[in-house]
């Protein structure tokens, strides 16, 4: 999923108050959430705030919606969208994932024929037994609770995984937009729909999902050492990846 440019880069004025995003002439003191019939309203100054195509930005839950509020409260000098992670997901499932859930969920999808839990190494035997150690219970809970039997191999030679299999896992995919807007931002983060619909149903946690995306990594880190600049861009994925764990946690009482 392409996220659109979430907002503006403006300078606050002198006064103090904080700008609203699309204009240097619009200026905020506080960003709240209104509950209105349908859903939670992010506001400025009681003003509501609009995504990059127009529409109002709005969130499903309290939870959320405040969490929301909180990123436009806590900016300073300038809005810093990659600060804001929930605003920058809150705009992409309003402007590109409320019309086309189908689509997304048929995105995601397509990593159950690549997933990441699939490709294991053949060597050395410590990388082997820890791949086994962090993907394995996602397999086979797959295969016993989804009934999605899927086909592990070693190496990356691609191997075509049972239509059977795709399909199970498939049919377990959310069909609300929020929660398959982070679903889908998790499988993309991680490279595994399988651990992103692991999580979504509470079969592990976000810290096991992040520790199994990132094990080949991991073993890297233990021989050779950190990476400054792998680093600092794994931190910022983790960002995003926890803005959309907080969302499946609220949306879904079983995700942890």
């Amino acid at each position: 999923m392409k996220w659109p440019e979430s907002l503006r880069l403006i300078r606050k004025r002198r006064s103090g108050a904080r700008p609203a995003g699309r204009s240097g002439s619009v200026f905020y003191d506080k960003a709240s959430a209104v509950e209105s019939p349908d859903d939670f309203a992010i506001t400025l100054d009681g003003k509501p705030v609009r995504t990059p195509s127009g529409r109002p930005l709005a969130a499903p839950t309290r939870e959320i919606a405040d969490a929301i509020a909180g990123e436009w409260d806590a900016q300073q000098e300038i809005i810093d969208p990659l600060s804001m992670p929930l605003t920058r997901l809150a705009n992409s499932v309003v402007d590109a994932v409320v019309d086309r859930v189908a689509a997304v969920a048929d995105d995601v999808a397509k990593y159950f024929q690549s997933d990441l839990l699939f490709y294991r190494a053949g060597h050395p035997e410590a990388l082997v037994a820890r791949e086994a150690a962090l993907w394995d219970p996602v397999v086979f809970w797959a295969a016993d609770t989804l009934g999605a039997h899927f086909i592990l191999a070693e190496g990356i030679v691609h191997v075509r995984q049972p239509d059977s299999a795709v399909a199970a896992a498939r049919s377990a995919l959310p069909d609300d937009p929020w929660s398959i807007a982070a679903v889908h931002v998790i499988t993309t983060l991680t490279g595994s729909a399988l651990l992103a619909l692991a999580l979504l149903r509470g079969a592990i946690d976000q810290d096991q999902v992040w520790a199994a995306a990132h094990v080949d990594e991991d073993w890297n880190i233990d021989q050779w050492g950190v990476d400054e600049e792998v680093a600092v861009r794994r931190a910022a994925r983790r960002v995003d990846f926890e803005a959309a764990a907080s969302i499946l946690r609220s949306l879904n009482p079983a995700a942890r």
